[in-house]
């Protein structure tokens, strides 16, 4: 069964590992991009776009891919939408791997916001030293509140992303650790974290330490999703779907 896994994610690894040299599989997984250095994943791996919704189409044909596994970012929204459009177009089966959100616990103090300009206001007027954990691509609209000390963390090199006096950019990839994250907000005098609410397992230590240290958190809400798409919240769950669909192919 020729599947393809639209990856970037620890759901989408751990998919992959889970289908590796399985004789009933074959897997590919596809990846953005963004990430100029990504792991190693036990499956053939393709680092390109498809053209949108049409190219997509066409290239679920061409390749006879049986089976579909949407298993990217929360926030990227819009390959979702190609996802479920193409996957329509070709006839081919499509499942939604998406994880958990967080959800605030007794002690956080969370302020939510439904986009980055959103966020951006929420910081308010007066400088504040903000910690800005919300990725590279995302970086620019907090050039419009340039009074603000930003600590910034990203995989990749953030280039001029953020036109701003005050920047402090540094390069890390999870997973993190509460206690080192505590450490690192103490010693920066963090006033305030900015996040997206990915979800991710890896990177919650910064939400539990901002708790600890009694921070507040502007957390960025997700962009709605394709509707009607079946979902699974774990890499286990999408590979007993594939399981199945494989039986429903013989």
């Amino acid at each position: 069964m020729r599947i393809l896994i639209l990856g970037g994610t620890t759901e989408a690894s751990a998919l992959a590992s889970l289908v590796a040299d399985k004789p009933e599989f074959s897997p590919l997984l596809s990846l953005a991009g963004r990430t100029s250095d990504p792991r190693p994943l036990p499956i053939p791996t393709r680092i390109s776009g498809f053209g949108g919704v049409e190219g997509l189409a066409q290239y679920l044909l061409d390749e006879g891919i049986e089976a579909v596994v949407d298993a990217t970012h929360p926030f990227a929204a819009v390959m979702s939408r190609h996802a479920a459009g193409a996957c329509a177009r070709a006839g081919v089966p499509l499942l939604a791997l998406r994880r958990s959100p967080w959800e605030p616990q007794a002690g956080d103090r969370w302020i939510g916001v439904s986009s980055m300009s959103e966020a951006v206001a929420a910081l308010g007027v007066s400088p504040r030293r903000v910690f800005l954990t919300v990725g590279r691509l995302e970086l620019s609209p907090f050039a419009a509140a340039p009074q603000h000390t930003y600590l910034v963390r990203t995989i990749e090199p953030i280039g001029d992303a953020l036109p701003a006096p005050n920047v402090i950019a540094m390069r890390d990839r999870p997973p993190f650790h509460e206690e080192a994250e505590r450490a690192l907000m103490s010693r920066e005098a963090v006033e305030v974290l900015v996040t997206k609410n990915s979800g991710a397992a890896a990177t919650y230590p910064k939400i539990a330490a901002a708790r600890a240290l009694g921070l507040p958190v502007i957390v960025v809400a997700r962009p709605p999703k394709p509707a009607g798409v079946e979902e699974v919240a774990t890499a286990e769950e999408a590979f007993s779907w594939l399981i199945r669909r494989h039986g429903e192919t013989l």
